[in-house]
């Protein structure tokens, strides 16, 4: 059976879904905005928006008893490739070797006008 994951460690769902989803030994997060769940606040500088979705990420994880070590799959969506490298070096102090598979693609735009928006799946 599925079962909801919530936290107030990361920023509440924005629609009519759940911050994440366990689905037996995987778990799903939904993408997760940079937005500081404290102040409700969205950093303008692409590095710190990375480091927040990434910590909102981290925060639905831990709600499901998991940490980064257990993601096996990424997804970023970026609203300006050009920010791929910024991104990606705060991605990397995420994640170890053997780093999860990940996807990374330019959108249109993302909810709130935000630079980035990050989702995971991990396995228990």
């Amino acid at each position: 059976m599925n079962k909801p994951i919530a936290t107030d460690k990361a920023p509440g769902a924005i629609g009519p879904y759940s911050q994440g989803m366990e689905a037996g030994e995987l778990v799903f997060t939904s993408g997760q905005l940079p937005i500081d769940p404290v102040t409700k606040v969205m950093p303008e500088d692409i590095s710190e928006q990375a480091k927040f979705a990434l910590e909102n990420v981290k925060a639905v994880l831990a709600a499901a008893g998991c940490t980064m070590q257990q993601v096996v799959k990424t997804t970023v969506f970026l609203a300006d490739m050009a920010d791929f490298p910024k991104v990606n070096e705060v991605y990397a102090t995420y994640f170890a070797e053997p780093f999860p598979a990940r996807s990374c693609v330019q959108v249109a735009a993302l909810p709130l006008g935000a630079g980035v928006e990050i989702e995971v799946v991990a396995r228990r």
